[in-house]
């Protein structure tokens, strides 16, 4: 009975070291593990800082790309606008060329038709001018044929041949011989008679002369009148011309600079897509 007591008591410390032994290795292993653990909560904080800093940059980054996507957005959509705009222009350019263009026939047709007027008014202006030649000289040459010119001369040679009659009648008026005074008489009242007569010629010639220069006035004064008739055709034709090619010109130079401008902004969406 002693000895098992002895051997008991002997036994049971070995039991106790073993156990603190195992205790100690325990909490060894338990601090390796919570060390390990701390490092690794360590390292999981910082990756987890890594992360959160990435994030963060993305977050910038999206922000960033998100505003210039919006710009772009912006962009398109007022490149889209000016496009419609241009296109709306576009056709309201089309519409105002047609309508030129339209214009421009019309204003072609009344230019045919006011040269073709023109050139009728000037076969009549031509003709009239040519008969009123035919008649200027038919007159010079019925002027250079009066016989009335020629019968002045001859009645002032005859009215000096009656004053050198008369000069001796007066001579012979002394002498007492009633006969002589009677067919003296007689004579003077036929040549009163026909002086008148020729006066009254000379009236009637000078009347036709005044009526005929009144007519080659009237004439001149309606040659005049069409001359000033056509020029003012002709001048406003001509300022219509003018005007219309001045507004072609305009309408090719806006045509091109609207063109230029839709190439640009199709370049630019050919970029930007």
């Amino acid at each position: 009975m002693s000895d098992n007591k002895e051997r008991k008591s002997q036994g049971f410390p070995k039991k106790d070291n073993q156990d603190t032994s195992s205790l100690a290795d325990a909490v060894e292993k338990v601090a390796k593990q919570q060390q390990s653990q701390a490092s690794e909560i360590e390292k999981n904080k910082k990756v987890l800082f890594s992360l959160k800093n990435e994030l963060h940059e993305l977050e910038k980054q999206i922000a960033a790309i998100s505003a210039e996507t919006k710009g772009t957005e912006r962009q398109i959509y007022q490149q889209d606008a000016a496009i419609q705009n241009t296109k709306l222009h576009c056709d309201s350019l089309e519409t105002q060329i047609k309508s030129l263009h339209s214009e421009n026939v019309k204003l072609k047709f009344d230019t045919e038709t006011a040269q073709e007027d023109f050139e009728e008014h000037m076969i009549k202006y031509n003709a009239y001018y040519a008969k009123i030649k035919a008649h200027k000289n038919s007159l010079g040459e019925v002027e250079s044929k009066w016989s009335f010119m020629t019968e002045l001369h001859e009645k002032r040679d005859f009215v000096k041949k009656l004053k050198t009659m008369k000069e001796e009648l007066m001579q012979d008026l002394q002498n007492p011989g009633g006969n002589r005074i009677t067919q003296v008489q007689e004579d003077i009242t036929k040549l009163k008679d026909k002086i008148l007569t020729v006066k009254e010629s000379i009236i009637e010639k000078t009347c036709f002369l005044e009526e005929e220069k009144k007519t080659h006035e009237k004439l001149r004064k309606e040659i005049e009148v069409q001359h000033k008739r056509y020029d003012a055709i002709l001048k406003r034709l001509h300022c219509q011309v003018n005007k219309l090619q001045a507004n072609r010109r305009q309408w090719q130079w806006n045509i091109q600079q609207l063109e230029k401008t839709a190439a640009e902004l199709r370049k630019c969406i050919g970029m930007q897509e």
